[in-house]
C-alpha cells in the first residue's frame, strides 16, 4: 500500500466518521470546512476503494449498513485516539507535564534542585528524571531533554542557551597550605599540585589577570586528574593539591574554613553556563519553564 493512498484513506475514515457521528453530510461538511459535494464524494470513493456500501441514503436521512456500523466504529476509535493525541500535545506545549529528562555536572546538583524546585511545587504533574553525569552525555541517543554544560561547548547540532556566568577561583585545604606554603604569584603555582578536570589526556594550563598587568597563562600539573569534579573536591578537601572551583561552590567551602583562597588578587574568565536542546523551536511547555527557572535563579544571585 503507498504511503499516500494510506494518508488519503485515513482522512476519508475520518470524514465517514464525522458523517455518522452528526447524522447527515452536510453537518459534516460545515465542521469540516467542506462543501457537502466534496464530503459525498469522499464517502463514495470510501465505499468504492473497500468494495462494501457503507450508508443507506435516502431524501432524509442518511442509514448504516451492517459493514458500515462495524466499519464507522473502527473509524471512530481512530479519531477519537488522533484527538486523544492533540489534546495530549496540546498539553505538553501549553502546561509544564510529564518526565522531563535532564543531564548536568555533578557538581551542579544543589543549584539544579534549587532552582526546579518551585516548578514542581507548581506543577504537580511535573515529573524530573535526573542524570548526574560529568562526561558529556548523548542528548539525542539517551533520550535528554534538557543539559547544562559549563564551560566551554565543543561544536555541534546543539542548540545552547546561555543561563549565567561563573566566576572561578583557585582554592585549596587549609592542610596543603600548611604542609606546602600558597603561591605567592602565577608563575609559582608550576611548583604546586593542580588538580585538573579534564576528559581528554592533555597538558592544563591556568590563565591569570589582574588589573594593569599582563595576563599569565600558566602550565600546570598534579597528582590526580579526571572528569568527576566532585571527585577531585573531594581530593582537594583531603589536602592533596590546588584546584579551580566555581565561585558558589568555593564559597561555601572559604567561609566554613574547609578551603582557602589562592592568588586571590588574581582572578580567571568567568566561565559559562549554558542550558543545551537538542532543537531550538516548538520545545514542550516542561523545557521552556526549567530553562527560565534556571536562569532566574542563577541572575537572581543563588548561583553566581
Amino acid at each position: 500500500m503507498k504511503p499516500d493512498f494510506t494518508i488519503n484513506r485515513l482522512k476519508r475514515m475520518a470524514v465517514y466518521a464525522r458523517v455518522v457521528e452528526l447524522g447527515s453530510m452536510s453537518a459534516a461538511a460545515r465542521e469540516l470546512q467542506m462543501t457537502a459535494s466534496a464530503v459525498s464524494q469522499q464517502i463514495r470513493q470510501l465505499e468504492a476503494e473497500t468494495g462494501v456500501t457503507l450508508l443507506l441514503r435516502s431524501t432524509r436521512r442518511l442509514g448504516l449498513t451492517e459493514a458500515g456500523q462495524a466499519y464507522y466504529e473502527d473509524c471512530a476509535r481512530m479519531l477519537h485516539a488522533a484527538q486523544a493525541a492533540e489534546r495530549r500535545l496540546s498539553d505538553l506545549r501549553d502546561e509544564p507535564r510529564g518526565e522531563l529528562r535532564i543531564a548536568f555536572p555533578v557538581g551542579f546538583s544543589a543549584t539544579l534542585a534549587a532552582a526546579l524546585a518551585p516548578l514542581l511545587r507548581t506543577y504537580p504533574k511535573l515529573a524530573l528524571r535526573l542524570f548526574a553525569e560529568d562526561r558529556r552525555i548523548d542528548l539525542i541517543g539517551e533520550r535528554i531533554d534538557l543539559a547544562i554544560r559549563i564551560g566551554s561547548l565543543a561544536d555541534s547540532s546543539l542548540v545552547a542557551r546561555r543561563l549565567a556566568e561563573w566566576r572561578h577561583l583557585l582554592v585549596a585545604a587549609p592542610a596543603y597550605a600548611q604542609a606546602h606554603g600558597l603561591p605567592r604569584n602565577p608563575e609559582e603555582l608550576t611548583a604546586h599540585a593542580v588538580l585538573n578536570l579534564s576528559v581528554l589526556d592533555q597538558p592544563e594550563f591556568i590563565e591569570l589577570h589582574r588589573p594593569g598587568e599582563p595576563a599569565r597563562r600558566i602550565r600546570v600539573s598534579g597528582p590526580v586528574a579526571g572528569n568527576s569534579a566532585e571527585a577531585l573536591r573531594q581530593t582537594m578537601l583531603q589536602g592533596l593539591g590546588i584546584m579551580r572551583l566555581p565561585g558558589p561552590d568555593a564559597a561555601p567551602l572559604i567561609a566554613a574554613g574547609h578551603a582557602v583562597a589562592v592568588l586571590p588578587d588574581w582572578s580567571m574568565a568567568p566561565i559559562g553556563v549554558y542550558a543545551l536542546t537538542a532543537q531550538r523551536d516548538s520545545q514542550p511547555a516542561k523545557v521552556r519553564a526549567a530553562i527560565a527557572a534556571l536562569r532566574d535563579h542563577l541572575e537572581a544571585g543563588a548561583g553566581a
